[in-house]
C-alpha cells in the first residue's frame, strides 16, 4: 500500500495544531503551553512543511485534562508520563493512591459543607421570629 505524504504510520492523516487542540477539547494555546512545560513532545515537521501530530498526542492531551480534573498538577502529571514511559507501575500506583487519599479528605470536607448549607437553608426557611442563623448554621456542634 502506499501512503500519502499526509498519512501517518496507521494510515490517517495527521492533525495541524488546530485539528488536535479540537480532537482533545482545549485551545491550541493550551496545546502550545502544554509542550513549553515538556508535557507535550514537539510535533513532527514533514517534508511538505508545517508541524503535525497524530493520535497518540490527542491521546496525550485527554490524559493531562483527565489527570487535572482528578486533581494531579502538572509536575506530578509529568512524572506519571515518565513513569508510564518507564513501565513504574509501584510508583504509579503510589502516586494514585496518594491522591486517591487526597480526594478523599476534599470529599469529606465537601461533605461537610454541603450538610452545613443544608442546615442553613433549612433553618431559614423556617420563618421563625428574629434573624436567620447563619452563624450557628456552620458550627459542627
Amino acid at each position: 500500500m502506499v501512503r500519502s505524504q499526509t498519512e501517518n504510520a496507521a494510515g490517517k492523516r495527521p492533525f495541524r495544531i488546530s485539528e488536535l487542540a479540537a480532537a482533545a477539547d482545549v485551545g491550541v494555546e493550551t496545546v502550545r503551553f502544554y509542550q513549553r512545560k515538556g508535557l507535550l513532545p514537539a510535533p513532527t515537521g514533514p517534508a511538505t512543511g508545517g508541524r503535525h501530530y497524530g493520535d497518540d498526542d490527542v491521546q496525550r492531551l485527554r490524559f493531562i485534562r483527565q489527570s487535572q480534573a482528578a486533581g494531579f498538577r502538572l509536575s506530578e502529571i509529568k512524572r506519571l508520563l515518565d513513569l508510564d514511559r518507564m513501565d513504574d507501575r509501584p510508583q504509579a500506583r503510589a502516586m494514585a493512591q496518594e491522591r486517591i487519599a487526597a480526594l478523599d479528605l476534599e470529599i469529606a470536607r465537601l461533605e461537610q459543607a454541603r450538610a452545613s448549607l443544608k442546615k442553613l437553608a433549612s433553618e431559614c426557611a423556617k420563618g421563625g421570629a428574629g434573624p436567620c442563623p447563619i452563624l450557628s448554621a456552620f458550627d459542627p456542634a
